[in-house]
This record gives structure tokens, sequence and C-alpha cells, in this order.
């Protein structure tokens, strides 16, 4: 990208926050279908809706975003993802839930709201230790799981709406928390605007989100899809948060999803917490990437073509050797990375993943079947493709069997994916 791209009049549209036109593209990664939609043997005979996976970046905030070609109640009504299927993840979570404990000083006394719980893999530690809970989850066959742990969960979308229902019933949070779910929202000034309301006036609030700089710098593009509407640099989260009077006071960076940010907020009136030295340290490695100006987000398209060519290589080469490959996992991102590079089953024979939900059905768009993680035992496969490279050494650890096999294993990795494989071969 060394150019805005002129799009007519008529068709630009607004930044979801700031409203100004959209008219730089950041990279454009082709058509894809919704990636958590994984299609049953029975929709085989049938197509699928793809949308364009265009991505801009507004040349006021910085907001990088796609459009909105799907409701979010269409995508995230009844959804596929159980975060507890991580141990990662859940470990991740245990650990938070008694570092805020602590920081806090949360009771039993004190109430904590998570937006977007998912099945209760974050707040059961809370439960666990005392402290209430409410859950805000708007896919009912996922809530349903939460609530089974004990965790209460009340199944709507959030934002103003809900927000000032449970504060008119005296339900405000000394601890409001989203994970992964501030690039989920299409309505972001609603939804901020809510957070605002249900965070009492000395809470915190706590959000983690990937970090926009480890998105380009690492080359993660495959974790652009259509259930991601924007992409967060600190510099725009604290612009976001300012516009609705709260106030960014402390940052950490987090190894999850490839590079993370959790950020600390409350009130902006609130004299409690003062702005830490994190916030304008990492504020400044931002400008110095240029995350303040069209500078920093002009290249990121060309590395992603350059990866495409090379993940396609060395698949072409491997399938001329006739080796055979499949993949681990069937994350959101493998949707992504599969279609705008167009490999299908010729090319990766099948998936695994230890989700039920998504055993016996097919990878969006590329239709590669997706098995249980003993498939790989039955088929000893010359290459194993981690998909959700997030969880690299998780995976790696659930594959020592492979040593079992007599095979040295090596391991390739590159921007986007990580390879196991029989033989002594470097790919980066």
């Amino acid at each position: 990208m060394t150019a805005p791209v002129d799009i007519p009049r008529q068709v630009a549209r607004p930044c979801r926050f700031c409203g100004t036109s959209l008219r730089r593209t950041f990279v454009d990664l082709g058509m894809s279908p919704l990636c958590e939609t994984y299609p049953s043997p029975d929709d085989l005979n049938r197509g699928e809706v793809y949308y364009p996976l265009l991505v801009y970046v507004c040349e006021q905030c910085f907001l990088v975003q796609l459009e909105e070609y799907e409701s979010p109640e269409s995508i995230f009504s009844h959804y596929p993802y159980f975060s507890s299927y991580s141990d990662s993840w859940l470990k991740h979570s245990e650990n938070y839930c008694e570092k805020m404990i602590g920081r806090l000083g949360l009771s039993e006394k004190s109430l904590v709201i998570e937006v977007a719980s998912n099945d209760g893999y974050l707040l059961q530690y809370f439960v666990r230790r005392g402290v209430p809970v409410l859950g805000i989850e708007p896919a009912a066959n996922v809530a349903k799981v939460a609530v089974q742990k004990g965790v209460p969960s009340l199944v709507r979308f959030f934002g103003t709406e809900v927000a000032k229902e449970l504060a008119a019933q005296g339900r405000r949070a000394d601890l409001v928390l989203g994970n992964n779910v501030l690039a989920q929202v299409p309505n972001l000034n609603d939804f901020v605007a809510g957070l605002k309301i249900v965070l009492k006036p000395e809470g915190v609030l706590t959000l983690e989100f990937p970090h926009l700089l480890r998105l380009i710098e690492e080359n993660e593009f495959d974790t652009i899809y259509h259930e991601h509407f924007s992409y967060f640099s600190l510099l725009t989260t604290i612009r976001v948060m300012e516009a609705r009077g709260l106030k960014v006071f402390d940052v950490e960076e987090l190894p999850t999803h490839g590079g993370s940010l959790r950020v600390y907020v409350c009130h902006a009136d609130n004299q409690t917490h003062e702005v830490e030295p994190s916030v304008q340290r990492l504020s400044n490695q931002e400008k110095q990437a240029g995350l303040d100006s069209t500078r920093g987000y002009e290249g990121f398209a060309t590395q992603v073509k350059e990866t495409k060519i090379a993940l396609l290589e060395f698949l072409l080469s491997v399938a001329r050797e006739e080796k055979s490959v499949a993949g681990y996992g069937a994350p959101g991102k493998s949707a992504t990375l599969l279609n705008y590079c167009g490999i299908g089953k010729d090319l990766i024979e099948y998936t695994v993943d230890r989700s039920p939900y998504k055993q016996g059905r097919f990878l969006p768009g590329s239709r590669i079947p997706i098995y249980h993680p003993e498939r790989i035992r039955e088929t000893k496969p010359d290459y194993i493709i981690i998909l959700p490279w997030n969880l690299k050494d998780e995976i790696m650890e659930q594959l020592q069997f492979i040593r079992e096999w007599g095979r040295p294993v090596r391991r390739a990795d590159s921007k986007t994916h990580s390879l196991l494989s029989e033989r002594e071969r470097e790919r980066a």
C-alpha cells in the first residue's frame, strides 16, 4: 500500500469510530466465507456465501477495520467457539483472576461482569474464590455451558441498552472485563458507552485484544476475518476510550493470540488511578512504528503477498514429492489463510480439532474435513501444519507421540504457520 485507493464517493464507508470516509486500503485478502460456519456433510452440495476481506485504515483516527457484511446476531447468536478447549487459555484466565483479586481487593462483596463470557472459561475461577459474577454472552448454546459451571449468564448482546438495565437494577461492577470482544462489535461507540455505564465510579475495566502493531510486525494477516470488525493500536484505543469519558491508566503486553494488549481503564474523573509509565512507553513505540500516520500501514499488503507465495511453494514442493500433509486445529484464522492462498484438500488432506462441535464438519470455503486428533495417530502424515499458531507450544506438546514413529522431527516456521516434519528441511 503506497497510495490511497480512490474509492468512488458514493460507496466510501464512514469509520465506525470517528465517521471519516474510508478511502485507504490496508490490505485486500480477496473473498472469504464467515470463518466460524463449518459446513456439515449435508451442506457439501450447497454453496457458501463469500464476502470481501477488504481492510481499511481510517486516515483520521487510524482505526483498522472491515465493513459489516453480516450482523453480530447472524454471526454470534449460535457460536461454535468454546474457549475451554484450550488448556493454555484456561491457565491464562486463572492467572488473570488471581491477579485481579489481589490488585483490586475483590471479595464476596464485589461484582465482576464479563462481556462475551463464552462458556464460563474465566468467570468460573472467580466463582471458585467466592466472588460474585455475571456473564453476558449472546450465544445461547455457549452460555448454557457456562451456567452448568455455576456462572450466571445473561444471553444478550451488550450495549448501552443492557448496561442501563443493569445499572437500574443496582448491578454496576467493581471489575468489568472483555477478552477478545472489542474487535467483534460493529457499533463500537455504543459498546464502549455501555461499558462506562455498567462500571462503578471507582471500578476498573480491563480489555484484552490482539495488538495491531504485532499483527503488522509479525505478518499475522490470518487474524483478519469477518467476525473481527476492528483492529486496535493503543493510540487508537486511548482515543476511543477518551471519547466516552474513560481513561486508559495502564497497559500490559501479552503473548496471547500472537501478541495482545491488556488495557486497564477507569472513569476519566477517577483520581485513584494515575496513568502508569507503561502507557506512554508503548504509545511512543507505536509512534516510532508510524502508527500515528499513514506511514506505519504501508507495505503490509506486500509482505502478505510474499507469505502467500512462500507457503504455496512449500506445499507444492511437498505435493510433487508425494508426501502427505495434515493440519492441526480448525481456528477461525484458518479460513483466511486457506481461502486467500487458494489451498484445498488437494494440498492439505484433512485437519483435526479437539472441539466435538467441529469434528465431522469441514473448514469453510476450502472444505477440508475436520477429524478427531486421533486421526493423526492413524494416518501418520509426513507433515503437520499447525493452523492455530498462537497455540503452537501447547499443540506441539500434544503431538510428542510423533517421536514414537521413529522419524526425526523438525520444525519450520513462517510468519503465519508452523510445520512439523519428518525431514531435516528448514523453510523459514
